[in-house]
């Protein structure tokens, strides 16, 4: 499966974000490291800013850097201009959409799309289409749009109000593919049920081709599936990196919040920095034997980094070890009078642990 990021499109679309032109070249540029096939930073029509960012990275990056589209000429000829790798037009097909926004019928809809892809083709450049609102819209109705549009290399399924799980994406994906080929296929989730990481998840299983993803869920309303975590999963659970620079992730996604002025919970999945820090004795006594027995992976992994706190939670196993690992016999009179000491000085990272039974006992 690859992955196509969207932060920096979906963020800027947040209630009041507004990311600068340099802002938005510079992550993509961080992102492009990563090793992401492609990027889709910015949707060209809302203005001169993000026709700015779509030039200036374009042909610069290995990813390929895609520009939003509505189905609409003048959107698609500001996308071209810009000279984007792909412009991906979407269009609505559910009934509630195509009468409540774009109201319209499916023959007018149809024809809408198909001559906004020939379009694009005779503008010399690569067509992706996202379908919005398909994961509500019937099953007949999706392979009729496949068979219109058969030139197209990618079309994206768009969960566009985040109303799916993963058990309904993998039936309705299921459905599909006798009549569709799924390596043509691409989802997009977003997080309203809290669902988007595992709905991709459920969509690899499935044989999906693509997957838009958003570094720390940045998006509309809930959020995108987070990038983090979906590479995370695939790399821990399936023994699929999906090409990324695993070592990597961690601190690009850091620095790309950073750059654009964004933050995450410090218990956030992957990125969150309480989530690789253990204090409790019994997980301390065992993480200093074998750090796999109470995490799902090394941080070091994706770039991030273990910490093992110790004060007056730590037991005396957990002080046996420390004195070990600094070369120091953990006699009874020793536990006890370190275990006070940490009771005292603590909350200390191993390090600080390690130095200070070295300074207390360095003359026994």
């Amino acid at each position: 499966m690859m992955l196509n990021d969207v932060t920096l499109r979906e963020g800027d679309q947040m209630p009041g974000r507004e990311y600068t032109t340099q802002q938005k070249i510079e992550a993509a540029r961080m992102l492009d490291d990563l090793g992401l096939p492609y990027i889709q930073p910015a949707f060209p029509a809302t203005g001169e800013k993000d026709q700015t960012v779509i030039n200036d990275l374009s042909g610069t990056t290995d990813a390929k850097i895609i520009a939003l589209a509505r189905s609409l000429e003048r959107d698609i000829d500001v996308a071209v201009d810009a000279n984007a790798d792909i412009v991906e037009t979407f269009i609505s097909v559910s009934d509630r959409h195509l009468e409540h926004l774009l109201d319209t019928s499916r023959e007018e809809m149809l024809t809408m799309l198909t001559e906004a892809i020939e379009y694009i083709i005779d503008r010399g450049v690569t067509p992706h289409v996202t379908l919005a609102d398909a994961f509500r819209t019937d099953h007949s109705n999706i392979r009729e749009v496949f068979e219109t549009i058969p030139d197209v290399p990618l079309v994206t399924l768009a969960d566009t109000v985040g109303a799916r799980t993963p058990v309904t994406v993998e039936s309705y994906l299921t459905s599909l593919e006798d009549d569709i080929d799924l390596s043509r296929l691409g989802v997009h989730f977003h997080d309203d049920l809290g669902c988007a990481t595992a709905n991709v998840l459920a969509a690899y299983q499935a044989g999906v081709a693509k997957a838009d993803v958003s570094i720390a869920s940045l998006g509309e309303r809930a959020g995108n599936s987070a990038l983090e975590e979906v590479v995370a999963a695939c790399a821990v659970d399936l023994n699929d990196d999906l090409d990324i620079e695993t070592t990597k992730l961690a601190p690009t996604c850091k620095q790309v919040l950073t750059t654009l002025e964004e933050t995450h919970n410090d218990r956030k999945a992957v990125l969150g920095e309480k989530t690789t820090e253990h204090e409790s004795g019994i997980h301390t006594a065992a993480m200093l034997s074998d750090p796999a027995t109470l995490e799902p992976y090394d941080p070091a992994i994706f770039g991030g980094i273990r910490k093992l706190i110790f004060g007056k939670p730590t037991g005396k196993t957990a002080i046996r070890k420390l004195l070990e690992r600094a070369d120091i016999q953990p006699t009874e009179d020793r536990v006890s009078t370190f275990g006070t000491l940490l009771t005292e000085q603590g909350p200390l990272d191993q390090n600080e642990a390690l130095a200070l039974a070295t300074q207390t006992f360095e003359d026994n």
